[in-house]
């Protein structure tokens, strides 16, 4: 286990209803870590204003940060981040650790971390600023992941596609960040959290170095997981339930990766009328989804949303 010494920050990421929010709900029980939620510190700000060392960046990018409703959240003094920044290198690693080590020694806590969608994309960066921290990525059955309503305008009607390329990337990204940063990264699955909430959470605990405390299991007792696709407990989600269309073009694209993570195909019997469907309805849109997603899905926007 680490030491209080070397415990560096906890990343929680994952798409949308894998089960992000309950498992930070339960590391936030533990009465050292602060687990803060959606600051979109690296997904909206890492490297937006260039190179820190030039002051007129940091100049720019400091207020605008400070300012954003997600790192507000932290209560940031910008007189002690500018004081403490300029003691070392201003990289926005460090800027974004400043932040959150303010808060959590605000609130009495030793550690701290973020839960954030998609943060896997930043593992790179992550692991070379915070050697010894820790990510748990979050990965749920595609065909059981509730819609989230996202996607851009122009594609909202191919979400299938969209939301297809989405689950793809994280999935790969967990297969490639998992390899090579094995000791510091956790892949767990929603559907092994959902049938045993106490036994994960305290393999989760053993991963990040942390006993697993009472409070944490009283939190696990009061835990509410969605077995059927509904998307509780959050109710923003919408049930959705594949055609047979569309569950063969998912089984067609992800695959691969499906079976990577123990997932099955549902392989879809056809009818006639739903190979027609798949041909002239399904099939067209949503692979042009999933370009689309692949050229600037991966950009986030001026909302910080992806």
């Amino acid at each position: 286990a680490m030491t209080a010494v070397d415990a560096g920050p906890i990343f929680i990421g994952g798409l949308s209803g894998s089960g992000k929010t309950q498992l930070r709900m339960v590391l936030g029980a533990h009465p050292e870590i602060s687990l803060t939620r959606r600051t979109r510190l690296w997904d909206r700000f890492y490297a937006r204003f260039g190179d820190l060392r030039d002051a007129a960046n940091l100049d720019r990018c400091l207020p605008t940060i400070l300012r954003d409703p997600g790192v507000q959240q932290l209560a940031p003094d910008e007189r002690r981040v500018r004081r403490e920044l300029a003691a070392g290198p201003p990289t926005y690693a460090r800027l974004f650790a400043l932040l959150h080590q303010h808060h959590a020694e605000r609130t009495g806590r030793r550690r701290w971390g973020d839960q954030l969608g998609f943060i896997e994309r930043f593992a790179d960066p992550i692991f070379a600023a915070f050697p010894s921290a820790r990510m748990v990525h979050m990965v749920r059955d595609p065909h059981r992941r509730p819609s989230t309503g996202g996607g851009r305008r122009l594609v909202r009607r191919a979400k299938l596609g969209w939301e297809t390329a989405m689950w793809l990337r994280s999935a790969e990204l967990a297969t490639h960040n998992q390899r090579r940063y094995h000791d510091g990264y956790l892949v767990v699955r929603y559907e092994a959290f959902s049938a045993r909430p106490a036994d994960t959470a305290e393999a989760v605990c053993s991963f990040i170095g942390e006993r697993f405390l009472p409070p944490m299991a009283e939190v696990v007792r009061g835990l509410r997981f969605d077995t059927s696709g509904t998307g509780a407990p959050r109710p923003a989600f919408v049930a959705t339930e594949l055609s047979p269309a569309d569950a063969a073009f998912l089984d067609h694209y992800a695959g691969r990766e499906l079976a990577r993570f123990g997932y099955s195909r549902t392989h879809p019997a056809l009818t006639g009328r739903d190979r027609l469907a798949f041909g002239l309805a399904t099939w067209p849109p949503n692979r042009m989804a999933m370009a689309a997603w692949r050229a600037f899905g991966t950009r986030p926007t001026t909302a910080g949303r992806w």
